[in-house]
């Protein structure tokens, strides 16, 4: 059983900062939803980019979840804590990454092979006629704001405190306000009399969403059963698990060294070698490994 109750030391400053990030991510979310909702009228990109924003609150609520949970000791039931959550909620996350990168791409894909033409009304105000596409274009201006801005914030964040989940609710942003121009341009599209705007325009963003889903997933995936730790962004493994497997490899030569990760931490375990009376996993040096805190255990099998 570990002993480390709740998140280590080093990070709690940048864990409260990402957690008021992602309540603010959830306000600005939802007054985006509301605003699209008034606004998106028969558009197909605007009604993908009103499914994306209601899609991107899953990271930021399983951000707040796990985060919750994953400071909670060990107990009777969960002899190793709640580490694991956080990789949990990182496939929650993946998933609903990867579901908003099909359903624009299908969504987009109906509507150039059906030839569906979109049309943008207009109304009555002040005795002159208004099209609407104007109230579209500005509720998808103020869409693309908040998710770029708080995106590019979460950014550090999650490379800091090596959290999957932050780090996908920054793709997801970044999902969203890509989204919200290519709904732009294709209402500027229909206005010029391009009807196939708003569908090419939903579908050219759909494949970057999709390739970052399935890539999130696939990591998510190794995590859960115990594969090597990896790089936020990508299948590699991580320069951390580099470090530490070779410091290890170091001391003890004739052993064989497994990684696994469990959330954000690496746990490392050497079979074929006995634990020396003079070894201090706490303690144990590791040149290269940026955040030592990552290091949560090491164990002896021989």
């Amino acid at each position: 059983m570990t002993e480390r109750a709740g998140h280590p030391a080093e990070i709690r400053a940048d864990m409260d900062a990402a957690k008021r990030l992602e309540w603010w991510n959830i306000a600005w979310t939802i007054s985006i939803i509301v605003a699209m909702g008034l606004a998106m009228g028969s558009s197909e990109a605007m009604r993908t980019a009103w499914i994306e924003d209601t899609l991107g609150l899953v990271p930021p609520i399983v951000f707040l979840i796990s985060a919750k949970m994953e400071g909670r000791p060990p107990n009777a039931r969960f002899h190793y804590g709640f580490d694991r959550v956080n990789g949990l909620g990182f496939l929650v996350a993946a998933v609903a990454l990867g579901a908003v990168g099909l359903i624009l791409l299908k969504d987009a894909a109906i509507s150039l092979a059906t030839g569906e033409r979109v049309t943008i009304g207009s109304i009555r105000l002040l005795g002159r006629d208004i099209w609407l596409g104007w109230f579209m274009l500005a509720a998808q201006a103020y869409a693309m704001v908040p998710p770029l801005i708080i995106g590019h914030k979460e950014l550090p964040l999650a490379k800091r405190l090596r959290d999957k989940v932050l780090h996908t609710d920054a793709l997801m942003n970044k999902a969203n306000w890509q989204t919200g121009a290519a709904g732009f341009l294709g209402v500027v599209g229909i206005g010029f009399g391009f009807w196939w705007a708003d569908g090419a325009a939903a579908a050219i963003i759909s494949a970057s969403i999709i390739r970052d889903g399935w890539t999130a997933l696939k990591i998510a995936a190794s995590e859960l059963v115990d594969g090597i730790p990896h790089e936020l962004d990508g299948p590699r493994i991580s320069l951390d698990a580099e470090a530490v497997s070779r410091a290890l490899k170091e001391r003890f030569p004739s052993a064989e060294i497994k990684l696994r990760e469990t959330g954000r931490y690496i746990r490392a375990e050497i079979v074929g070698a006995v634990q020396p009376d003079d070894f201090d996993a706490q303690e144990f040096e590791v040149p290269g490994l940026e955040c030592r805190w990552r290091l949560d255990s090491i164990a002896f099998r021989s």
